[in-house]
């Protein structure tokens, strides 16, 4: 029986890809000062209905439980984290710096790095208003694809903000403004706006009686005061902006990684400042991570209880694996990581079947001490006791129990250096040879 479009299977290798992504995220946050959390698979509905927008509503593994509940599996963690936020915010000091590493599940075509199930990394800072929180987890993200191998010649942040267009459009009609619904209107198409002809982006931004020409002209004129680190900002929506590059980003020497690009606005509706997108240069795959500001999303889901300013970011394991394994520096990287962590360190050998009790008091006392030992479970010939430490544990180090108890000899399989060594003072040996002592 196959498995199901869109979902995989983890065999060994598999696995420790996996975990090599996992781990490096992992390890990379608590650099950061972020702590773990996670939460259920299965939320309500209505999380999703209120909170993420039309598009991904139709993306929802959604079903009714015994229960008579209403139920979809996580699609994405924003809306989870900003529910348990809002249940016990007063319980923790601001700002709040978690990360998780869980499964979550779309239904939608399965293509490349698109799959129905995946593993998303996400970071998000809770309490922070200041362009320094926002520079924290850009930073963050940008660290993680350097410590995966890469460096700014394979990939690019797509830095923008969704104030300059609620901005372009109060432009337009003066104070009245446009509507929320008419923001999120232009805002949609914008999003797609690089992905479509531009015959039909003009057909639609026709509807709110503006122009595609209209819109690059704004976006172009903000891009280059932005740039400019000498430009007044101040007094402007996007002063904030102004500051995250050049006086965040600049000193931190992170600039080379980022463009500024307007076009970029992200597609769920609860986003609502700074957001961004990183990309691999050579355009060969789905956007790497996104994020950005949804400063009020806490508002809504504690009815005004829980007012906080938050931001956040994702990245998917698929995308990340497709573009390690295309990325020779970094896919050599990983399959080092890997190397490093063979089934076990140690491989006990039984020489003499009857000393089977004395090789199992060994193997327990070994792993007792913390090291990874192995042995086999049934009796096998000497040599194929041997190809097995090498072959298929990885072992640096083969354990012989024979005739020879008290001593065991012990072969270290790189080199073929055997030594004797007193039964009692093997787990000390063993961990002084692995230290290089």
């Amino acid at each position: 029986m196959k498995n199901l479009p869109g979902f995989r299977d983890f065999y060994p290798e598999e696995c420790a890809r996996r975990n090599y992504i996992v781990s490096t995220w992992r390890e990379v946050s608590r650099r950061y000062g972020f702590v773990e959390y996670d939460g259920p698979v299965l939320e309500p509905i209505e999380l999703y209905e209120k909170k993420s927008g039309g598009e991904l509503l139709g993306q929802l593994f959604d079903f009714v439980d015994k229960g008579g509940r209403h139920v979809a599996m996580r699609p994405e963690m924003t809306p989870t984290l900003a529910r348990m936020v809002a249940a016990r915010e007063k319980d923790f000091k601001k700002p709040l710096k978690w990360f998780c590493c869980p499964q979550f599940f779309r239904y939608e075509k399965q293509q490349r790095g698109r799959l129905r199930e995946f593993f998303q990394y996400n970071a998000d800072i809770v309490g922070e208003s200041s362009p320094a929180a926002d520079a924290e987890l850009i930073a963050l993200a940008i660290d993680i694809l350097r410590e995966l191998g890469f460096t700014d010649q394979d990939f690019v942040v797509r830095l923008s903000s969704r104030e300059i267009w609620a901005s372009f459009l109060k432009e337009r009609r003066g104070s009245n403004g446009f509507s929320p619904a008419e923001v999120d209107q232009l805002l949609a198409m914008v999003d797609k706006a690089e992905r479509q002809e531009e015959s039909v982006t003009n057909k639609q931004l026709g509807l709110l009686r503006v122009t595609y020409t209209d819109v690059q002209s704004w976006a172009a004129f903000w891009n280059q005061r932005i740039l400019d680190a000498g430009s007044a900002a101040e007094g402007t929506s996007l002063a904030g902006f102004h500051e995250l590059l050049h006086s965040h980003l600049g000193p931190r020497g992170l600039l080379d990684y980022v463009d500024v690009d307007f076009s970029v606005v992200r597609g769920l509706a609860y986003y609502t400042g700074a957001v961004f997108e990183i990309f691999d240069r050579s355009k060969r795959e789905r956007a790497l991570a996104g994020g950005g500001r949804y400063d009020e999303l806490l508002s809504v889901m504690s009815d005004g209880k829980a007012s906080m300013p938050a931001l956040g970011f994702g990245m998917g394991d698929v995308v990340l694996a497709n573009l390690i394994n295309d990325t020779p520096r970094a896919k050599a990287r990983m399959e080092a990581w890997i190397a490093r962590r063979h089934a076990a360190d140690i491989f006990v050998v039984i020489a003499n079947e009857t000393r089977r009790p004395e090789a199992l008091a060994i193997a327990q006392q070994l792993r007792d001490t913390g090291l990874r030992v192995d042995f086999p479970l049934t009796a096998a010939s000497f040599k194929k006791q041997l190809q097995t430490a090498v072959e298929h544990v990885g072992a640096e180090f083969a354990v012989v129990v024979g005739d020879e108890w008290p001593e065991v000899k012990v072969k270290t399989l790189a080199t073929r250096q055997e030594d004797r060594i007193v039964q009692t003072e093997l787990a000390h040996w063993l961990r002084n040879r692995q230290k290089g002592i």
